[in-house]
């Protein structure tokens, strides 16, 4: 399909680990999806690939859980999932009266646990959302009304920063044998493929792993974690990036997949993301303090 009929491409790619399934869809959304220009392209620029993207990952915490060509090293890996599972950059958001201030105005932890409204009277509040998930499923575990939702349509239409992720679902559903599993569903307006998409999933499936882990301290009963489905209404691969995206191509027709993934769980790995958690990150924060950064790269 390449959208000559004035239809996005609907793409769905399945499997049992997050480095398998985010591979796959890559290629794709490359072979199949739809030639699309964007706002962000550069003169030059040949159009992006774009689809609708459906993926399943029957095992999320399984290993390969780890690609080699992600966006980013281990650090800046950990980093992301401290910021998105334990609000490490909430502090940092821009400042509404000041003009001149660039950083971004939400982070996704935030409007988990600080979600933003107004009652009928104007009033304003915010509300944890995190925190009636988790109890939700403590009280009632098949519960269909569990989400997290970030878009605030007062602010984001119109904001140049606006979420990409826009809710997370989640369940719990015991196999044959009574064991109970944490499946999770998480929708994003918009994301791009390469650039983004495996640090989103991994993140999540870490914030995924948080929430089963506290239901579980509070029930006494261990959650092992279901299948984790994401899908994004625009998946897509920006033209500036074609030529990442061919060599990234031939290293997979030219290598075993084992020789392009890292498992998450090995030893030597877990060591090096504790390190970054003990001493890396927290260096780095200090040094971002100054200069602003926060938030990923998502549009």
């Amino acid at each position: 399909m390449n959208g000559a009929d004035g239809s996005i491409p609907v793409l769905a790619v399945e499997g049992d680990t997050i480095a398998e399934v985010w591979e796959k869809s890559v290629l794709r959304t490359w072979d199949e999806g739809c030639a699309v220009t964007t706002k962000y392209d550069k003169p030059g620029d040949p159009p992006s690939k774009d689809c609708t993207m459906l993926m399943t990952i029957r095992h999320p915490w399984q290993d390969p859980m780890i690609h080699k060509a992600m966006p980013a090293g281990f650090t800046e890996l950990e980093e992301y999932v401290q910021e998105v599972v334990h609000g490490i950059k909430d502090s940092w958001q821009a400042d509404p009266g000041d003009p001149s201030d660039a950083r971004w105005n939400y982070t996704y932890h935030d409007r988990w646990v600080r979600y933003g409204y107004r009652d009928k009277k104007g009033g304003y509040h915010t509300v944890n959302q995190l925190e009636q998930v988790i109890e939700g499923l403590v009280k009632a575990p098949n519960n269909r009304r569990l989400q997290m939702i970030t878009w605030r349509p007062d602010l984001d239409p119109t904001d140049k920063h606006s979420p990409c992720c826009q809710s997370i679902w989640v369940r719990i559903i015991e196999d044959q044998k009574g064991v109970p599993f944490l499946n999770m569903n998480v929708r994003f307006r918009s994301r791009d493929a390469l650039d983004a998409a495996f640090m989103n999933m991994f993140a999540f499936i870490h914030l995924q792993k948080r929430i089963a882990d506290e239901v579980g301290r509070r029930t006494g009963k261990k959650i092992e974690l279901g299948r984790y489905v994401d899908f994004s209404d625009s998946y897509h691969i920006y033209g500036s990036r074609h030529d990442f995206f061919k060599s990234f191509k031939e290293k997979v027709l030219s290598s075993d997949f084992s020789k392009r993934v890292y498992n998450y769980h090995d030893p030597a790995i877990a060591a090096v993301f504790t390190e970054a958690r003990e001493r890396d990150i927290p260096a780095n924060l200090k040094q971002y303090e100054t200069s602003h950064k926060t938030g990923f790269y998502e549009r």
